[in-house]
Order: structure tokens, then C-alpha cells, then sequence
């Protein structure tokens, strides 16, 4: 038996939600204490639906802290160990945002507004209250705040076909990790070509929750003859294209290396960075772990709602954190974080599921 999600109104709704439950959503998880859909039609239909055409995904989740004042990027170059000096207004980068011990605290996209005005679009953890408590401690000149904006996502091959019908055509013509300004029923929104996908597509940030049923209304009927249809953040998908999942595939007992993601840290530069000397020290020896795609053979596996050992005859060697049937690649595909005994491509191993153990094998590239 499936447990039920209680709804109540710490949960928080959407400036979309009446969209979303019109569009026949079935299952929701909570993520920054807020409502977000899993499932439509079914995990694979919506699967196969994302790579085919276009959705329309609430991702107001993602939610916004906003840095604003003279101290703003001082501020961000202390959350981040990526060098964000480079970092132009209009420009959006992936940046791992750590304590001081070098644990990941949470993996957001930041969007340059202008030099002095910043929005971290964060995954599912509470990081507001720690940036409120840096710029308080070290007496910064900067007001941080969660703003009134929830993120409207549209991802699948058809996103340019769409965007460009709402938005115009300047509006596609933005590069990947780039954002503008466009109109809306003569409001400016920030429109950005990212997402939580490997089939492409954008990020509308709609400030204020007037406009959330008026967009969601304009892209569905733009939208008519594409089959645009309400989705969301897929399982399969995700775990295929490698794309990670914080609080599940890593959490603060994680440095960003073990994580893969040493391309966005620049320790030897990011200097003001707050965990830097802890990281530069990882740097130096290297992970003893680090996150690999597995391959798990045999039928589908049951829901991942557990880390599941992987195990190299009796030792414990690591484990799997996200997994799924994928039906395009016609095999089970996973996220694990494996220690480096066991990390290179072609490896045997077991997994642990709550149904029994299963072959599996760690493979030297994601799915996509």
C-alpha cells in the first residue's frame, strides 16, 4: 500500500498549482517545504512524453534567495568555491555552495542580475537561514532575503517552438546558461535557457503570483498543437543523464569532489571562499569516493526510497542512491557513490535492494 501525502498549509501551494491539479497531477513529493509533482499519466509516460515534445513543469520549489547591496558578490564568493569573478550580469552558472569543512550544502544555480543583485535558485535545503547567518556574522553590507518568485519551467525538444511563440524569437536565441529580460502582459520576466532535463529548454522566474495561472494558461494554448502537456522533473531521465540530486545523491557529508563536480570548484582562485582550505586539501589527496553511473541487471528494481549497499562479495564498497527502469536503454540505470577499489568502469558488484541482492556493474558513462 502507497502511504498518502497529507496536505496542509505548511506545505506551501503555487502560484500554479490550480494548473497543476486541472492537468490531473498524481503524486507530489515536498521539496523547500513546498508542493512538487512527480507524476502525471505515469513515471514512463511522462518519460517518453519529455524526450518527444514539450512540458510545462511548476518548479516553484526552486526557490530564490536574493542577495542584494554593495557586499552581494562578496557574499556569493564566500558560499561558492567557484571562482565567480568572470561571472557577467545576464549569466547564470552551477555552483556548489559549501560549509566550511568543504560539505556540500546545496548545489544551486546563481543568476547575475546586475553587479550588485544576485538569486541562488536552490535545491531542497534550508540554505536562506545560512546565508542570512554569514552576512550577519561577518557584517556584510547586504540584505538577503527569500523574494516572491517561483520558476516555470518548459524542457523537451519542442521548448524553442513554444518559448518563441510566447516570448518571441529573441527569447531562444539566448545561450545555454544565459537569461534575459522579456514580456509578459507588460511585465518584465526573467527568462533563462536552463533546466532540471537533458532534453533542453527554459526557466521562466515569474515574480509575484498574478501572473502564474495567466502564463500557465498562455503556454498551454500556444502550446495546442505541440501536445504540450503539464510534467515535471522525471526520475528515469534524470538519473540516465547523469543530472544528481541533492539530499539524495549527496548531502553536507560530501565534498563536491566526491560528487564529480570538481570542474566548478577553482580552489586554488576562489579566493574568500569559506570551506577553500578544507577543499584545497581534498584537491591535493583526491576522493577516497566518488559518484559513478551503475548499471543493475536483471528485471526493474523496486523504488529507491533507500541507499542500497553495493557490496564487492562480503566488503562494503559503496552505495546506490538513485534508480530507475529505463526503457529506452532497456536496462535498470543508477547513481552511486562508490569507493575508488571499486570506481573504474566494468566493475562487478552486487546491490543490496529491499527485494534481494542484484548484479550490477559501474559503467564509464552516463545514459544520455
Amino acid at each position: 500500500m502507497t502511504p498518502l501525502l497529507s496536505l496542509a498549509r505548511r506545505l506551501r501551494r503555487t502560484p500554479f498549482s490550480e494548473g497543476v491539479e486541472a492537468a490531473g497531477v498524481r503524486a507530489y513529493t515536498v521539496y523547500n517545504h513546498m508542493l512538487l509533482p512527480t507524476v502525471f499519466e505515469s513515471v514512463e509516460e511522462d518519460y517518453h512524453h519529455l524526450k518527444q515534445k514539450v512540458q510545462v513543469w511548476d518548479v516553484s520549489c526552486e526557490r530564490q534567495v536574493e542577495l542584494r547591496g554593495p557586499d552581494a558578490g562578496k557574499l556569493m564568493q564566500l558560499l561558492t568555491p567557484r571562482d565567480l569573478r568572470g561571472m557577467l550580469p545576464g549569466q547564470c552558472l552551477y555552483v556548489p555552495m559549501v560549509d566550511e569543512t568543504g560539505g556540500m550544502l546545496n548545489d544551486p544555480v546563481a543568476l547575475k542580475l546586475s553587479e550588485d543583485r544576485f538569486w541562488i535558485s536552490i535545491a531542497d535545503s534550508d540554505l536562506l537561514l545560512w546565508v542570512k547567518a554569514l552576512a550577519n556574522a561577518r557584517q556584510l553590507e547586504v540584505l538577503v532575503e527569500e523574494p516572491d518568485v517561483s520558476p516555470l519551467a518548459v524542457q523537451g525538444p519542442l521548448a524553442d517552438d513554444l518559448v518563441e511563440r510566447v516570448f518571441g524569437a529573441d527569447a531562444v536565441s539566448l545561450r545555454f546558461f544565459r537569461f534575459g529580460f522579456f514580456q509578459f502582459q507588460g511585465h518584465d520576466l526573467v527568462v533563462a535557457r536552463s533546466g532540471y532535463s537533458r532534453q533542453g529548454g527554459f526557466e521562466i522566474y515569474v515574480e509575484g503570483s498574478d501572473l502564474g495561472m495567466p502564463l500557465w494558461h498562455a503556454l498551454f494554448e500556444a502550446g495546442a498543437d505541440l501536445d504540450v502537456r503539464a510534467g515535471c522533473p522525471n526520475g528515469i531521465e534524470r538519473v540516465e543523464g547523469g543530472l544528481l540530486s541533492y539530499g539524495n545523491d549527496m548531502t553536507r557529508w560530501n565534498t563536491p569532489f566526491e560528487c564529480g563536480l570538481e570542474r566548478f570548484c577553482n580552489v586554488q582562485t576562489a579566493i574568500g571562499c569559506l570551506g577553500r582550505d578544507a577543499l584545497l586539501r581534498v584537491s591535493m589527496d583526491g576522493p577516497n569516493r566518488q559518484i559513478r553511473p551503475i548499471e543493475i541487471e536483471g528485471e526493474r528494481v523496486p523504488v529507491c526510497d533507500r541507499a542500497w549497499r553495493l557490496l564487492a562479495g562480503d566488503k562494503h564498497v559503496g552505495q546506490v542512491t538513485s534508480a530507475a527502469w529505463s526503457p529506452d536503454f532497456d536496462t535498470n540505470v543508477a547513481i552511486g557513490m562508490v569507493r575508488m577499489t571499486h570506481w573504474d568502469p566494468d566493475t562487478e558488484l552486487m546491490v543490496e535492494t529491499q527485494e534481494g541482492l542484484r548484479p550490477a556493474r559501474v559503467q564509464e558513462n552516463f545514459w544520455i
